[in-house]
């Protein structure tokens, strides 16, 4: 059985390394690996295939930055003469980027089977590029590896064959398990790196909604500045979160303890984060290690995919404003009582396992 995994930003690497390494035990299997360049930052990509232990990719296609319309064409058409080589049996994608949608995209036109890893989330906001590409994406899967409950009703209520949905937990959470003693082995060495020096809060934003227009950009950066005078801030700056800061001319102003990060390796960042007090985020990926954790965090945004972090884990929304942001760190860090690590359903370090077990023996879960 020929398979090809198709990658290519830094959240689905996490997603890919654990399925990669289960795939590798299973006789009989040929696992490709094809990476899009979809994020081609050396920080955001090759660092991640070190510390995650995934093998090279055999492809790497160098698609680069552009337009969600620019990168799903670029992404479909560097992929079709390698789907025509190759001949897989099956292509995995994963998550909710643009090479997600354009792989299984170009893998369904070639009458090629296809796995989406993560399917069923929803978010129900049809602004957001990402929901767009869940939904095209899991009405074109030929397997639905749903990481939680409430993604299997999701499907369900969409009328998505049943025998298509396998709920198999979150593979996000395998990668998570097997690297956070590496990730906290480093604490002492990271204090010294990032001077930390008691507690601290990690922050992180991306989403084009949060950092793409000056004036919101400016007053989430004054929350952040006002919460750095009450407690350590850490801020990991994404790529395109400096880019924006750079062309308009904005930076911190100091006078409190926030702390510019530029963008940190996996295991860096989960030492980080397994031993903040507060994570401000608008990432997924976030969302849920946080909850597995047990670490508080909040969301910059008005919904999210992941609600169940929120339901039974140690997830908040807050309104995507300085206000909101100020308003909401504050409430958890004045929150008293000893911290509660969620038991989630079927987030217990084996989605890989059963993921294998589907997409080679067909089995069912």
């Amino acid at each position: 059985m020929k398979i090809i995994s198709v990658v290519g930003t830094r959240p689905n690497f996490m997603k890919l390394a654990p399925v990669a390494r289960e795939l590798e035990t299973r006789p009989g299997v040929e696992h490709i690996i094809v990476h899009t360049g979809q994020h081609y930052d050396a920080d955001m990509s090759d660092d991640f295939f070190d510390e995650l232990d995934i093998p090279s990719p055999s492809y790497e296609l160098g698609v680069g930055s552009g337009t969600h319309t620019e990168v799903t064409a670029a992404v479909m058409s560097r992929l079709e003469p390698v789907f025509a080589f190759e001949r897989p049996d099956l292509v995995i994608v994963y998550g909710d980027v643009n090479s997600t949608m354009a792989a299984a995209m170009a893998a369904a036109q070639r009458g090629i089977r296809v796995a989406h890893v993560e399917a069923g989330l929803r978010s129900r906001d049809r602004t957001m590029p990402e929901e767009l590409n869940r939904l095209v994406t899991d009405h074109i899967a030929d397997l639905l590896l749903a990481p939680s409950a409430d993604a299997v009703a999701n499907l369900a209520a969409e009328g998505i064959d049943r025998d298509k949905v396998h709920f198999v937990g979150n593979v996000m959470i395998d990668s998570l398990v097997r690297a956070l003693p590496r990730a906290r082995g480093g604490r002492d060495d990271r204090g010294r790196r990032f001077n930390v020096d008691g507690p601290y809060v990690v922050t992180t934003l991306h989403r084009p909604s949060n950092v793409d227009d000056p004036e919101h950009l400016r007053d989430l950066l004054v929350s952040l500045e006002e919460l750095s005078r009450e407690t350590t801030v850490l801020f990991s700056m994404h790529p395109r979160t400096k880019r924006r800061l750079e062309e308009m001319q904005l930076k911190p102003n100091g006078g409190g303890a926030l702390r510019v990060l530029d963008p940190l390796g996996y295991l860096d960042m989960l030492g980080l984060v397994s031993s903040a007090s507060l994570v401000i985020t608008d990432s997924g990926g976030l969302q849920e290690e946080t909850s597995f954790l047990g670490v508080p965090c909040i969301t910059v945004r008005p919904n999210t995919e992941r609600p169940i972090t929120c339901s039974e884990g140690t997830n908040e929304l807050v309104s995507p404003t300085g206000a909101g942001v100020l308003g909401g760190a504050r409430k958890v860090l004045n929150r008293k009582g000893p911290r509660v690590r969620p038991v989630i359903e079927r987030w217990d370090g084996h989605a890989a396992e059963r993921i294998a077990d589907v997409v080679c023996d067909g089995a069912r879960f």
